[in-house]
């Protein structure tokens, strides 16, 4: 039997530590190594070591499959990485480690933002349908009472039918949950200085100024990028612009969000907040968001965890396969619109 050559491109793993194991089961691992040159179990944390095993790798590496945590790739990692043409990230942003040097080299990019939305607009829709049923305040109520409130005279501004949803950019996630919120009776709003009115119609949705939508809308959801421009964008002009009894909700960055000033109208019970995001990340100890009745406060924990990472897996490993036949990725990274996504 003669030998042939193997055409199947070189691939390095590079993500932060503890990463590999919870993104790749032994399917993944075993497809990776069906269709590159690798060793699915050597996971770079840092691609500036001078000599050993992830040298040697990231030397002969066409591709790099990164995840959380990555590390940067500097024009020096590159200098190290001379046959480097694809980097095919398995989360949402690329931001942290794909920088000028890589566009500047014709690096083609991939990322799993597609398929981490997913999980995003699920939990955004639940906050929705939560949040006009007055779900956290009947559960609260109901321990305290512990017996059948008078629902009649307690509900009156409880429930789904006819609602307005402020939706702030048509963001990956931002087109999921208007896409998922189709089924129901609500009145979609948006606000997206990129959409055109045309295009908001043919999405379903009416497209307003934001002042508008905080004024119209019952639940607000944020689905901005972190931009100048973006930061606090929800100031306390326009939170006083919402409707009391009105809820925010955040699963974009917390700086989108004048946070004092959300904090004085959640004190005075006027608005109610879900909250997956704050500024800063962790709110200090003594934080009110955590004790407030009508605050949700969840963990960072609406993009993708758990076997979610493997829709991520599946959809870098898509792309994999696509850049193994010779063709285009499905999801490409522009560096034009890098800046304003998130």
């Amino acid at each position: 039997m003669h030998h042939t050559t193997d055409n199947r491109p070189a691939l390095l793993l590079a993500m932060g530590p503890g990463i590999a194991d919870r993104l790749l089961t032994e399917r993944h691992r075993a497809r990776l190594a069906a269709l590159t040159r690798t060793d699915p179990y050597l996971v770079a944390h840092d691609l500036t070591p001078p000599t050993g095993p992830v040298a040697e790798a990231l030397a002969e590496a066409q591709v790099l499959l990164t995840c959380w945590g990555a590390p940067p790739l500097t024009e020096d990692v590159l200098a190290a990485a001379p046959e480097l043409r694809a980097v095919v990230h398995a989360a949402g942003s690329v931001k942290h480690h794909v920088t000028d040097a890589c566009w500047q080299r014709g690096i083609a990019v991939t990322s799993a933002a597609a398929a981490n939305a997913l999980p995003v607009a699920e939990y955004t829709l639940a906050a929705i349908l939560f949040a006009g049923k007055e779900v956290l305040r009947s559960a609260q109520r109901y321990t305290e009472l512990r017996t059948t409130p008078a629902w009649l005279n307690e509900t009156e501004h409880t429930g789904n039918y006819r609602r307005t949803v402020g939706l702030i950019g048509a963001s990956r996630i931002g087109r999921r949950v208007i896409e998922l919120l189709r089924p129901f009776d609500f009145e979609v709003l948006l606000h997206d200085p990129y959409v055109s009115g045309t295009e908001a119609g043919a999405l379903g949705v009416e497209q307003v100024s934001l002042d508008d939508l905080c004024a119209r809308s019952s639940v607000v959801s944020v689905h901005a990028p972190q931009l100048p421009e973006t930061h606090r964008m929800i100031d306390a002009r326009r939170l006083a612009l919402m409707p009391a009894g009105a809820t925010l909700i955040n699963t974009a960055r917390g700086s989108l969000v004048d946070e004092q000033a959300l904090l004085a109208e959640l004190l005075s019970g006027r608005l109610h907040a879900t909250l997956d995001v704050t500024d800063p990340e962790l709110p200090p100890r003594e934080s009110p968001l955590y004790d407030l009745p009508n605050v949700l406060l969840t963990p960072h924990i609406a993009g993708s965890l758990g076997n979610e990472l493997y829709r991520m897996a599946d959809h870098a490993l898509a792309e994999l396969e696509r850049f193994t036949s010779g063709l285009p990725f499905a999801d490409p990274v522009h560096p034009m619109t890098l800046w304003r996504s998130a």
